[in-house]
């Protein structure tokens, strides 16, 4: 059978062509600026090309705004021979950053669910974390957009996301705690609903994890 390929409407895209991105020359300047309040010099040897690397980096770091997760996620498969049990992804390593303070955050996510009918090709789901990773962000929110647009866009019977993750704005500022991690989770449909299948997705985290 061939694939499904649906539209969804949905938010998960920032509408970033109705705001006016800043030129890269205002970019670089806006770096000038930073590295000259924090004492440095910009015209030095070491810095002089940090601002053209600062701007490429951020381009890289948060291209998620240019990307659609639905998208990722519209090309589906019904021929699945009747399995309907869990389909999991674990230990999706990614990087994002703070949205308060602008520091990276590095961890990493499980997600898995229940298919109803079809699936999702296994790299889309990686790929749905990393474009909501690539944005400014807390934990909690990322949590909860990666689970709700694997629900909408699959409709599976459920989803289980788990997130864990350190955050270099304890690590590095404030109460300076390295390594330690923050623990999300969301749960959709009848995962939701139901103790025994939220257990039964742990044990099978568990079960496959990494000595």
């Amino acid at each position: 059978m061939d694939a499904i390929v649906k539209k969804f409407n949905t938010l998960a895209k920032p509408n970033v062509a109705e705001r006016e991105r800043p030129t890269q020359d205002e970019v670089e300047s806006a770096v000038r600026t930073l590295l000259s309040w924090s004492g440095d010099d910009p015209d030095r040897e070491g810095l002089v090309d940090t601002p053209q690397r600062v701007a490429k980096a951020y381009r890289d770091m948060f291209d998620g705004y240019d990307k659609d997760p639905v998208e990722e996620l519209g090309r589906t498969f019904e021929e699945v021979a009747g399995f309907d049990d869990f389909v999991i992804e674990r230990d999706i390593y990614f990087h994002s950053h703070c949205e308060h303070h602008m520091l990276p955050i590095i961890g990493k996510a499980h997600v898995g669910y229940l298919p109803d009918g079809r699936v999702v090709g296994l790299s889309k789901i990686a790929r749905v974390v990393d474009i909501f990773a690539h944005r400014l962000q807390t934990q909690e929110a990322m949590t909860a957009q990666i689970a709700s647009t694997i629900q909408e866009v699959l409709q599976p019977r459920g989803v289980a996301v788990i997130v864990e993750a350190e955050h270099m704005c304890m690590a590095m500022r404030g109460i300076r705690k390295q390594g330690s991690t923050t623990l999300t989770s969301t749960f959709t449909g009848v995962l939701k609903k139901s103790p025994e299948e939220q257990a039964r997705f742990m044990s099978l985290l568990r079960a496959g994890a990494r000595p």
